[in-house]
């Protein structure tokens, strides 16, 4: 873990999505941090110790999900399936599919496994799991506001972790999509998956993968706006905790009363032309029961 010194900061942008105005200035307590998403090497040794079995292993209760088609009725995850040609971009499915039997072990499906892959950060983790490792291990996942601090690396406005530009003098220095998403990979042998942890340039307070790469959990309701649950100034939030649970419910089906949760740092599969979330500011609201082959997270530990 690296040691965060705390302080304040100007949470959020102005200059990318709605979700993440208005600016907010926010004063952070000292905290340790993991200094990568967690592994499926450092997972695996977690479910040896206690035979966990993540959210995506185990079979849907339908009375928790009534009128749920027998077809999903399976242990499964969603899994990223790239599309032959180019699809239109205002509808996820295109390049999303659940698959049965897809799981942290299997993150393609089935067939798939994580041999090899050691280094790699664990994915199809929904909310649940990654708590119950936090536990396990004795740490806590990092509020909204912590995880951004930590991917400034100290510094103040930048809209990427390392400048204001996607790619200075043409560096890539995160894991997210090259080329034309969904269809189109211009990586070295047109791979578009997850890398091994540390696999780029780590930010200053030595940090690797805080972009790009897998999305990450936090603690925090999804909600918009002004910060709730704070303490400090007028002008300065203190240690946020984020929105309710109730303001966290999607608009847009308000008869599924699942909570979401603020995934930070962005994936693999942000692009240019699909999803530039590849930056500290950036957030997305996730369904507690959702796992997905570019969720991940790391944790952390409070001083206090």
């Amino acid at each position: 873990m690296r040691h965060i010194p705390g302080g304040t900061f100007t949470m959020g942008s102005e200059q990318f999505y709605e979700e993440e105005r208005p600016l907010k200035r926010v004063k952070i307590d000292p905290f340790w941090i993991d200094e990568t998403p967690v592994t499926n090497a450092q997972f695996a040794a977690f479910v040896e110790a206690t035979g966990y079995r993540t959210f995506a292993e185990l079979p849907p209760d339908p009375k928790l999900y009534p009128g749920l088609d027998p077809a999903f009725a399976m242990p499964g995850s969603l899994v990223f399936i790239k599309p032959p040609a180019p699809v239109p971009l205002d509808d996820h499915g295109n390049w999303w599919d659940f698959v049965a039997g897809a799981d942290w072990r299997h993150p393609t499906g089935p067939e798939s496994s994580v041999a090899g892959m050691d280094d790699h950060p664990v994915v199809h983790i929904a909310f649940e799991d990654a708590e119950a490792y936090a536990k396990w291990a004795g740490k806590a996942l990092p509020t909204e506001a912590e995880w951004e601090f930590a991917a400034r690396g100290g510094h103040e406005g930048r809209e990427f972790a390392w400048g204001d530009e996607l790619a200075p003098d043409g560096a890539v220095l995160a894991n997210y999509w090259q080329g034309l998403f969904p269809f189109a990979s211009t990586k070295g042998g047109g791979s578009f998956r997850t890398t091994p942890v540390g696999s780029f340039p780590i930010n200053d307070y030595g940090l690797s993968d805080m972009i790009g790469n897998v999305w990450e959990w936090t603690r925090d309701w999804y909600g918009t706006g002004a910060l709730a649950k704070t303490k400090g100034s007028c002008c300065v939030a203190a240690n946020p905790r984020g929105a309710r649970l109730r303001d966290s419910i999607d608009p847009s089906t308000p008869q599924v009363k699942i909570g979401r949760k603020v995934l930070k740092g962005g994936s693999h599969l942000c692009a240019v032309n699909y999803c530039q979330r590849y930056r500290p500011a950036a957030r997305h609201p996730q369904a507690i029961d959702s796992a997905t082959s570019h969720i991940g997270f790391r944790c952390v530990i409070r001083e206090h």
